[in-house]
Order: structure tokens, then sequence, then C-alpha cells
């Protein structure tokens, strides 16, 4: 058997990363023919996929997408197409690093202007 394990970083929080869950499980439903299920959690989300010969996880937390997958004999053949795929669909799907670097730069300026507000108004 073969196991597939992808991991890609984001600063989305949970609440967007799991919007982009959702709709990479009805794609790989539609595009692979996958069977998937989703359950949510309080720090955590996890979809369980599965086809013949395909049995994985994905985990989703507020700063990263985790993907392991066993691959079975017939499948594990085609390992590198496969992860070649499911890296695409997530590429597509996440905004990419300088992105979320840009974002992020955004965030601390603008809460530590509200904080100085707040302690401007409190004197």
């Amino acid at each position: 058997m073969a196991d597939l394990h992808i991991v890609r970083k984001h600063a989305l929080g949970l609440a967007e990363a799991r919007k982009i869950a959702f709709k990479w499980a009805e794609q790989v439903e539609t595009d692979l023919g996958m069977s998937c299920t989703y359950e949510e959690g309080r720090s955590a989300d996890r979809v369980c996929f599965s086809r013949s010969g395909v049995q994985g996880e994905l985990r989703v937390t507020k700063d990263a997408f985790e993907l392991d997958a066993k691959l079975g004999f017939l499948v594990g053949a085609f390992k590198g197409r496969i992860e070649a795929e499911i890296t695409q669909m997530l590429n597509q799907m996440l905004p990419s690093e300088s992105d979320a670097s840009k974002a992020d730069a955004g965030k601390p300026a603008a809460s530590k202007k509200a904080a100085s507000k707040k302690a401007t108004a409190k004197k």
C-alpha cells in the first residue's frame, strides 16, 4: 500500500478553512468519485473520504490542511499523479502564501490602532 501525506499551512482561521474544506469535499466527490463525510469539531474538522482503492482523511484546523490517505495496490501505481491532482486542487482553493502574508501584515496594524483608540477613550 502507498501512503499520501500532504500538509498546507494557511492563515484563514477555522471558519474560512471550513468553507474551503466543504468545497474540496464536493469537488472530490464530483471529480474523483469519492464518498465523503464531514465532521465539524470545536478546534478542527475532519473530512473522511473513500472509494475503491483509496481511503483517507483531511484534517482542517485554523492554520493548516493535513491530508493522509492510503492507496490500494492498483491505485498506488498512480500515487504521483494523485498527489499532484490533490495538491493542485488545494492550491486553487487556498490563497497563495504571499496573499496570506499580505492579509496577516494588515491585521496587527489594525488591531494596534483599535487598541490605541480604546486606551485614548479611557483617558
